[in-house]
This record gives C-alpha cells, sequence and structure tokens, in this order.
C-alpha cells in the first residue's frame, strides 16, 4: 500500500474508532442536536489534529492510546464549554483592536481591583489585555510569573478563579478580550508534577529532561545559549534529592519539559484548557521557540517545535475553536515569521520591529529600519504581528545580521553601541535605560527601562520636550502600521524608571523590574490636568487609537513601506481600495523640508491634511517637524 493511501488508512481507523468510543461516553448525557454538532466538529478537526500528533508520536507504541485520550479531552471540553465553540472570527484585523499589557498587581492591587480599571481601559481605548501570568508561583523568585506552580489555580495573593471569571464577564460588557499566558517549556520545581519526581514517581521523571549521568548531556550541552548568563552559566541544574541533572533552560527553579514523551503532551492540553476555561480569547505561547530538543541542535526553532504548536493548535480547535494562539518567539527575525500562520499561530509578537524603532531612534538613520521590515510585511491571510515597543520583558537586538550588512553594518559593533547609547554610555545620548543579562565573555547584554525614561524623560521633563515628541511619535508608528499595537501599561502615562526593586531580594538581581512599576494613581489623576506631561503623552496616544478605530484602512489595509526617502525618515503606506493613508516619522531633532522631486514620488500632488493634526500638506509646504509624525490623506477624502 503506497504511503498515502497508508496514512489515509491510520486517520481512517483511527477516527471511526475514537469516534465510536466518544459516542459510547457521551451521546447519552447530551441532546441530540447537541451530539450531531460535535459529530460534525469533529469529523473536521480531527484529522488535523491526527496528522500533527502522529508526526510527532507515531514512532512510539503507545500513540493511539495518548491520541485517543486528547481526543477523549477535546470532546469533553467543547461539550460542556459551549461558550467557546465559535470560531473566533478574526476579530484581530479590526482597526478598533488595540492590546494592552499589564501585571494584576501592578496594575490593579489584586483581580477584584480590575473592575475599577476597565473604564480607564475604555477611555484609552483598549480592546484587547494581556494580564501577566496570575496562575499560584512559589513564594520569592518566580521569573515574574513564569514559574507556574499550578495552571488551574490563580494566586491566592491575586484572588480566586471566581473573581477572574466575574472579572472576565466585565470585559465581554466592555468588548475588552483577555489574553492569558501559557508557558508551557516550562514548570515551577514546585509543581506537583517536580515535586513526584523529587519523590522518586518514575512518570513523573519522565515529564522532564532528567540525567543521571552528565556525560549524557554533553551531546546537548555544546550548542546552546545560555538564556540568563549573569545569574548562572549553562542550562543544567544538579537536584540533589534526584542524584541527577535537569535541564532548566531559563532558571534553575524552571524545569524544562520533554515533550519527546507523548504523556507531556496529553497533560499539557489539559492545562491549556484550564486557562480556557478561565476566560482566555487568546492564549500567549511562551518560549515557544525552546520546546523541543534533540541533540547535536541548539534546541531552538526546531522544527518539531513548530509541530508542537501546530499540534497544541489543533487541539485547541477540536476543544475551544473561539480561541487564538499568540507566539512570544524572540528570535531571530526570519525564524520568527515561520511561527505565523493560521495551523500555527495567528497572533505573534514583533520584536524585530520593536528592536528596529529603538535602533533608529539612537542612530536617527531609517536604513535598517527600512530594510529589515520591508521584506517582512507579508503575513498569511488571518494573521497579524503583535507590535509593540516596550513590554515587561527587556529590549534585545533581535535585527537579522544580514539586513544589517546590507547596509554595510557590523552588526556586533552597532549592538554594541545600542547597548552603550540606551544605559547612557555613549556621549549625547539621552536615554536612561539599565543593562540587562551582562556577559563578560563577550560584553553583551540586553537593555530594561520604561519607554518614557529610554526616550530621555526624566522628573523635570516639560510637555514641549523633544523626548516626549519621541514617545508620541513611536507610537504613532505602531498605531498605523499593520498588525495589532500593543501598549504597556503605564507608558502612556510616561512612567519613570522605579529602582526601588533593588531593595527586595527576590527582585534585586532582574532589572526588568525597573520598568515593572506599579500604576500610579497621582499619576493618572494628572492625565486630565491640561499642561502636564501625563495629560501631554495620555490624550496623544488616545487620540492615535480614536482616529486609527475610524479608519477601516488601519486594520484591513495593506502595508508598503517606501525605499530610503531621506535618512532620517521612515515613511510607509496603507491602502484598502480607494483609502490611502501615507505615514511619514521624522526620527531625529532636525527639521526636514521634502523637495518637490521627493513629494512627487510619495504620491503628494495635491492638499494633503494630516488625521494626527489637520496639518495641511501642499504643494508649497511640507516641512517634516522633529520627531514629529503625520497619518497623511487626500484634503478631498
Amino acid at each position: 500500500m503506497p504511503d498515502s493511501q497508508l496514512s489515509m488508512h491510520k486517520l481512517t481507523s483511527a477516527y471511526e474508532r475514537i469516534l465510536n468510543s466518544l459516542t459510547d461516553r457521551y451521546q447519552s448525557e447530551h441532546s441530540d442536536d447537541r451530539w450531531q454538532a460535535f459529530r460534525l466538529h469533529f469529523k473536521d478537526s480531527f484529522p488535523a489534529f491526527f496528522n500533527q500528533l502522529a508526526s510527532l508520536y507515531d514512532d512510539q507504541w503507545d500513540f493511539y492510546y495518548f491520541l485517543e485520550r486528547c481526543s477523549n479531552i477535546a470532546a469533553r471540553f467543547w461539550l460542556d464549554q459551549p461558550a467557546f465553540n465559535r470560531p473566533h472570527a478574526n476579530w484581530f484585523e479590526s482597526s478598533d483592536c488595540v492590546g494592552a499589557s499589564a501585571y494584576v498587581d501592578l496594575f490593579a492591587e489584586n483581580i477584584s481591583g480590575l473592575e475599577n480599571r476597565i473604564a480607564y481601559l475604555e477611555e484609552l481605548g483598549v480592546t484587547y489585555l494581556h494580564l501577566m501570568p496570575l496562575f499560584e508561583v512559589p513564594a520569592g523568585d518566580s521569573d515574574g510569573g513564569y514559574a507556574v506552580k499550578d495552571f488551574g489555580q490563580v494566586n491566592p495573593e491575586l484572588g480566586t478563579n471566581e473573581d477572574l471569571k466575574r472579572v472576565k464577564s466585565l470585559f465581554i460588557k466592555s468588548n475588552i478580550k483577555l489574553v492569558l499566558d501559557f508557558v508551557f517549556n516550562h514548570v515551577s520545581d514546585q509543581h506537583q508534577w517536580a515535586i513526584k519526581a523529587k519523590q522518586g514517581d518514575e512518570r513523573a521523571k519522565r515529564l522532564f529532561w532528567v540525567f543521571e549521568n552528565k556525560q549524557d548531556i554533553e551531546q546537548y550541552s555544546t550548542h546552546l545559549r545560555d538564556i540568563f548568563p549573569d545569574k548562572r552559566r549553562g542550562c543544567f541544574t544538579y537536584n540533589a534529592e534526584l542524584h541527577a541533572e535537569v535541564w532548566t533552560t531559563f532558571n534553575s527553579y524552571q524545569w524544562d519539559l520533554n515533550y519527546s514523551n507523548p504523556d507531556v503532551f496529553t497533560l499539557m492540553s489539559q492545562e491549556l484548557l484550564k486557562i480556557v476555561e478561565l476566560g482566555a480569547d487568546v492564549v500567549r505561547l511562551d518560549a515557544l521557540a525552546f520546546t523541543w530538543k534533540e541533540p547535536g541542535t541548539s534546541c531552538e526553532n526546531l522544527n518539531k517545535a513548530h509541530t508542537l504548536v501546530k499540534a497544541f493548535n489543533a487541539f485547541l480547535n477540536m476543544a475551544a475553536p473561539s480561541v487564538v494562539l499568540k507566539s512570544e518567539a524572540i528570535v531571530a527575525p526570519d525564524e520568527v515569521v515561520k511561527y505565523i500562520s493560521e495551523d500555527e499561530c495567528s497572533l505573534s509578537y514583533n520584536p524585530n520591529l520593536m528592536a528596529l524603532l529603538w535602533e533608529a531612534l539612537a542612530t536617527r538613520q531609517t536604513q535598517l529600519l527600512i530594510e529589515g521590515t520591508q521584506h517582512r510585511t507579508d503575513l498569511p491571510s488571518h494573521t497579524r504581528w503583535v507590535n509593540y515597543l516596550r513590554c515587561h520583558d527587556d529590549i534585545g537586538w533581535a535585527f537579522a545580521d544580514h539586513d544589517a550588512w546590507q547596509r554595510g553594518i557590523n552588526p556586533f559593533d552597532h549592538r554594541q553601541f545600542l547597548n552603550n547609547f540606551y544605559t547612557g554610555k555613549f556621549e549625547g545620548s539621552f536615554a536612561k535605560g539599565v543593562p540587562f543579562q551582562y556577559n563578560p565573555e563577550n560584553g553583551d547584554c540586553r537593555i530594561s527601562g520604561t519607554l518614557a525614561s529610554l526616550t530621555g524623560v526624566d522628573s523635570n521633563t516639560n510637555i514641549d520636550d523633544l523626548s516626549v515628541k519621541r514617545i508620541i511619535m513611536l507610537h504613532g508608528v505602531i498605531m498605523a502600521f499593520k498588525g495589532v499595537p500593543l501598549l504597556y501599561l503605564g507608558d502612556e502615562l510616561a512612567t519613570l524608571n522605579d529602582f526601588s526593586y533593588s531593595q527586595h531580594s527576590d527582585k534585586a538581581n532582574d532589572s526588568r523590574w525597573v520598568h515593572r512599576v506599579a500604576f500610579g494613581e497621582k499619576n493618572a489623576k494628572k492625565r486630565q490636568l491640561e499642561g502636564t506631561l501625563e495629560h501631554t503623552v495620555f490624550n496623544a496616544i488616545k487620540q492615535q487609537i480614536e482616529i486609527r478605530a475610524e479608519h477601516s484602512v488601519f486594520g484591513h489595509g495593506e502595508l508598503n513601506i517606501e525605499p530610503l526617502l531621506h535618512e532620517n525618515l521612515f515613511i510607509f503606506h496603507r491602502s484598502q481600495e480607494l483609502d490611502r493613508v501615507i505615514v511619514v516619522a521624522n526620527f531625529s531633532e532636525h527639521s526636514i523640508q521634502l523637495t518637490n522631486e521627493q513629494r512627487e514620488s510619495l504620491g503628494i500632488t495635491s492638499c494633503y491634511r494630516d488625521l494626527l493634526g489637520k496639518k495641511i500638506f501642499t504643494t508649497n509646504v511640507s516641512t517634516i517637524n522633529p520627531y514629529d509624525i503625520y497619518w497623511l490623506v487626500n484634503q478631498h477624502n
């Protein structure tokens, strides 16, 4: 029998056997209409799940056992949770979709406190809220919540599961989508599976990468990189209870899961649905590039890591098709793009754009920004970038070396310059950032700091300062760019670095806490006081969000990035049928006059008005002011 026929035979046989099993188990518990609806859904969704899971585990003798277990988990959830049955309808493509992210305790003290923040989010125009990991974690350092102890339990310090479900119901009324994290590469060493493993449970030990013989590590360790080099070197941690080394890519208290064992996928599929049941509209897949391990490789971005994500996507489509997956792959730009598709992740962070915007701000040169984005804007249908300037994490210079060389820039030297610039070591720098994870061997590091501090704002800044214009201009770019703009809450109030983290033992060794700042009630009130920094920044960003929502071209319109027209300008246009917006951003402190030839090349041959400020561009007047941004439309439109 040919391979294609054999594969079809396996699929058909598995489908019929598992459907019969599900029928015996669930048909009598549900109305005929509901059961028939499930049968149709299962018929449509099962083949994709079978194919992806078979790609991972078909060579293992117990594959069909785990296939049936996963199918049963998905069927039970679909039948019991009708709220998640409908497809997601690509709501993230709309121009009124604007995201924000925050830690619950920093933004609202606890989950119940979020109720009092909904009006603020509505005022700003946020329709998508990512709450940083809010699950139960051990006391002390938990990597900002990313060392999860229990995926099904809200951290008691933040509230209860019922609190979150109540707030979720209020989000629905306010048209705010909820984003929650699925930290699926690792769990806390205090997770029940890790505890059982340390107690000698053999099944639990097989859920992790446990090496009793150090020589077995060598086939992997040679090719791995250190993620947090100033905390520890290497990716393995000796555990005295196991008398063995455990794979710990990130921190010694985060144990990597062994996805070569299908038991891990099955158990984690249940954990995923716990997050969905708590109300997630979007599930953020944390550190997905590291999930699959193979000897002799870097264990990053392997083909089976993609297959694994596709398997989770297919499983979720069986169980809860309304939920969207979002990729968090802070890796090389051409690797990031590979995680984006309807059968993998419909949404993905855009670290390339984030890094290049900061690069252009430091150099005042837009050549690398143009080079790095021009050929990475076209994504598969019904997928989108999530465009951001800051997040809870650090800034790493994730632009492509090839792009830099294309522009005659040495990427290693350039990253050193950027690190020096944003930590204030470069003469004339306006930035007030802090180094994160400095590597003494190669001088590499990443950058921590709030957006305001990185753009040069300090306690003496007035509203006419260039640093304020930098904030507004940068936000104007991500609001107009194709994709979902994502704010890190606090940036809209020009929040400054907070160095008090150094006084806390569980945070002092992690400079990212300098920009993980509590929401300031006093600062928030100042947004209503004209003439204050908070009022200027908040209302400028709010205006951008409002105008974006009014023009569908910012959602569905195509994106075209112009070649380098002037060394300081970043220019792109959005177009949808007859609608066209030309976006012009000046990344320097100098005014720039466009020549007649330059205007004509952009198609500005008549009067244009700026959506952001009603400025008029004519064939006689076209000055681009320092650090300004224009959303230009034909005056007659």
